[in-house]
């Protein structure tokens, strides 16, 4: 079946439509993003209502994390969507060496990426959905590449992270991309089913 055959794609795409059991409706893909990288220990920016975490040294911005020798930045890691131009994205976390970092913030702050080229580094989040826990001290490998104006640089996962790897290149399907809502809280799959 062709995705815009799909019922519960249409419904899922049209803001007109409201679940008959809850009244509630839907706008399409909304992607799915996480607050800090995995090894945070200090709790939620967002829950803090601070721009900033401090704490003992360390530190937390919406955009930026410093946690001992390490150092973090937010990317996107966008999932292509079969049968649709559109894309899911996570937004999560990658770790840099403290170089890599310090370039990218150096471009960051005068809002000029010409001098980051992109880096490696490593995927800091477990993206539920997508396969099995990946181990904190087995993060997957991946490169950082800089997207144009002012959007968040993406994550594009190296062959080792199997399934992730295979879902970046060749995209996801419909089932998929609700497997993924259902694994973060949001199973929307009963609010979109046939009555």
């Amino acid at each position: 079946m062709r995705l815009e055959d799909d019922p519960r794609w249409r419904r899922f795409n049209d803001r007109g439509y409201a679940c008959p059991c809850c009244g509630q409706s839907f706008s399409g893909i909304f992607d799915i993003a996480f607050d800090h990288p995995d090894p945070w220990p200090h709790g939620h920016l967002g829950a803090s209502g601070q721009d900033e975490l401090i704490v003992a040294g360390d530190r937390l911005t919406a955009d930026l994390c410093w946690l001992g020798e390490e150092r973090y930045i937010r990317c996107t890691l966008p999932l292509p969507l079969t049968g649709s131009d559109q894309e899911f994205r996570f937004g999560c976390w990658v770790s840099l060496s403290v170089a890599n970092f310090e370039r990218y913030v150096d471009c960051w702050r005068v809002e000029d990426y010409a001098g980051f080229e992109g880096a490696f580094g490593w995927l800091s989040n477990r993206l539920p959905g997508v396969g099995p826990v990946v181990e904190q001290e087995d993060w997957l490998p991946a490169d950082v590449w800089m997207m144009e104006g002012k959007e968040r640089p993406q994550i594009w996962v190296h062959r080792k992270a199997g399934r992730l790897h295979a879902m970046q290149r060749e995209g996801i399907g419909f089932d998929e991309l609700l497997d993924i809502y259902a694994a973060c809280g949001t199973d929307l799959r009963p609010h979109l089913a046939d009555v």
